[in-house]
């Protein structure tokens, strides 16, 4: 189907999450030892594989395990998977951070992705100052803008505000391949300031688990926007980053689902500060609206502690969950990172159950 530039859209694509996480038992997760040992890591990056699932987003924040490392790692013992890395502008300087990518680029055979994150991290731990939103954001844009630069074009000289470089040239150099120039630029954010950044220097913008009119409302500014900015860039694309919760009959998902979040209210703090970013914030303002939105979209968990991914969930069997993804689809969502726990049987289940729906 064509877009409104009358351009084929893009195929739709189905990514996976991978939890670079100290602590174990994350969102439900196993409690083992070797939650995050290269073995179970690799065994999930290769179930993905052998699933049919496009590869993995692998998270990113300090405290974490780093996640260019742990990305390599899983590239060098897998043929196809292709790592979804997030990166944040000031842990990364733009050079750096360029040679590295191209580098795994190269190894990979054109398998790189990128999540570019701008939410506030803990700064002062990896030597960077504490900034406000517009400060960050503007370094963002730079960062996007001069890593673009330093893929395509040789002898980069550059002067901003955040960073210079004199004469760069980055090798390897980035193999061009058919659609893809460089490994592409995925970016988050609902603020008004991120917007701006995503119209005009993103390659996909991902959105979190909000209705569908949310969602088509989104698409509708930034391509808006996109055009009143003077976007040089191909149109922008869109993803959806969300928990899918599936079982085999809709009785069973929801049964389920709302035992898993009875277990979370059990440990839930609700006394305990929660400061959120704007798009997590609306996320979170959903469940005021109702306990399930459109046809299965279940806002609860946001109330007992889910957040991120899994604030919101699409709850119901295989074909419940496809008809919803698939109505994200028609707004023009191409790019689909989803996860649910435990993380390896779920990568089994929802590739056997759910993905050859959407495949058809």
């Amino acid at each position: 189907m064509p877009d409104r530039t009358g351009v084929a859209a893009p195929t739709a694509e189905y990514l996976w999450y991978i939890p670079n996480q100290v602590v174990p038992g994350h969102r439900g997760d196993a409690v083992t030892a070797d939650h995050n040992s290269l073995e179970t890591l690799t065994a999930q990056a290769r179930a993905l594989e052998e699933y049919g699932w496009q590869g993995a987003l692998i998270g990113t924040g300090w405290g974490r395990p780093d996640t260019f490392t742990v990305a390599t790692a899983l590239a060098a013992r897998t043929t196809s998977f292709e790592p979804l890395v997030a990166v944040r502008p000031g842990y990364w300087r733009p050079a750096h951070f360029a040679s590295a990518a191209a580098s795994l680029d190269h190894l990979t055979g054109g398998r790189l992705r990128i999540n570019i994150v701008s939410g506030k991290d803990d700064l002062a731990a990896y030597g960077e100052a504490e900034e406000d939103q517009a400060d960050r954001y503007a370094r963002t844009r730079e960062f996007l803008r001069l890593v673009r630069r330093l893929w395509t074009e040789e002898n980069v000289t550059y002067r901003g505000e955040h960073y210079r470089v004199t004469d760069s040239t980055v090798t390897p150099r980035i193999t061009v391949r058919e659609g893809r120039p460089h490994p592409l630029l995925y970016f988050g954010g609902a603020s008004a300031a991120a917007e701006r950044v995503a119209a005009t220097e993103a390659d996909v913008q991902l959105f979190w688990g909000e209705p569908l009119a949310g969602v088509r409302e989104r698409i509708e500014r930034l391509r808006t926007l996109g055009d009143e900015l003077g976007r040089v860039l191909p149109p922008l694309q869109f993803g959806l980053r969300i928990t899918t919760f599936v079982r085999d009959t809709t009785e069973q998902a929801w049964a389920d689902a709302e035992a898993k979040v009875a277990e979370m209210a059990k440990t839930h703090d609700r006394s305990a500060p929660r400061r959120a970013a704007v798009g997590q914030q609306r996320l979170l303002d959903l469940a005021a609206r109702g306990e399930v939105l459109d046809d299965n979209l279940y806002t609860t968990p946001g109330t007992v502690g889910g957040g991120g991914a899994g604030t919101t969930w699409l709850v119901g069997s295989a074909e419940d969950v496809a008809k919803s993804l698939r109505r994200y689809q028609d707004l023009g969502i191409t790019h689909f990172v989803l996860s649910d726990t435990p993380y390896l049987p779920e990568i089994r289940r929802q590739g056997a159950q759910l993905l050859p729906l959407l495949r058809d």
